[in-house]
């Protein structure tokens, strides 16, 4: 999924094998699947508030409209097409990549199948707020286990690279454009998706630091 400008914090610029040879392998995978499990969780929550989602999921939802597929089967599709944007970028994908497209699309509609629609509004709120936190929690999770960049975020990076613009206006101009075609599309946009833009990245910036995994690698960056 989409995550925000990379927060101040040591991070590997590797390929797919030295990924793995970076050491703390265990440690690593299951801060990996588990920030990759808890962000489709935090998308489920936030469906299922009805206040509103994240700019790539309004995106998700509104091709629901239009296809016989569930929000998480969009989001697998989106993120495979999004890669393929990859090739002339010539972004280098990871264990994290692969995952990050297949692992959250999966979860999201099994925690929607288990999860019902509350009709109070403050369990709603609750929804919406732990959602959004979680979400931020679930990015810092799998940013920091240091297994490549999520197809979102390579495409943002990408393309700030080849255009020389900032990643904050790269990023800007690429949720804008989502949610103006989820919207297009009949997705969902509300409060929440308000909020999430304003408070997504303070709280990956929060988190990521004590999260990020020291790799033997020397291959770092500061972001």
């Amino acid at each position: 999924m989409s995550t925000t400008t990379a927060p101040r914090a040591l991070l590997s610029d590797l390929g797919p094998v030295a990924q793995f040879r970076a050491g703390q392998l265990g440690r690593r995978l299951v801060q990996l699947y588990a920030g990759l499990l808890l962000y489709g969780f935090s998308i489920a929550l936030m469906v299922r508030s009805h206040l509103g989602l994240a700019p790539w999921d309004v995106l998700h939802s509104g091709l629901t409209h239009h296809f016989p597929i569930d929000i998480g089967q969009a989001l697998v599709i989106v993120s495979f097409v999004v890669m393929l944007a990859w090739i002339p970028l010539r972004e280098m994908p990871g264990i994290g990549t692969v995952s990050n497209a297949i692992v959250i699309g999966v979860s999201t509609d099994v925690f929607l199948a288990v999860l019902g629609t509350p009709h109070q509004v403050a369990v709603r709120t609750t929804f919406l707020v732990a959602g959004v936190v979680l979400q931020g929690l679930a990015t810092a999770a799998y940013i920091g286990a240091q297994f490549g960049r999520g197809p979102r975020d390579g495409l943002m990076t990408g393309l700030a690279r080849r255009t020389g613009r900032s990643l904050r206006l790269v990023r800007t101009a690429m949720e804008l454009t989502v949610v103006a075609l989820g919207l297009l599309l009949g997705g969902v946009a509300g409060i929440g998706t308000i909020l999430y833009a304003v408070s997504i990245g303070p709280l990956s910036q929060a988190l990521l630091p004590p999260l990020v995994v020291t790799l033997r690698d020397r291959g770092e960056f500061r972001g």
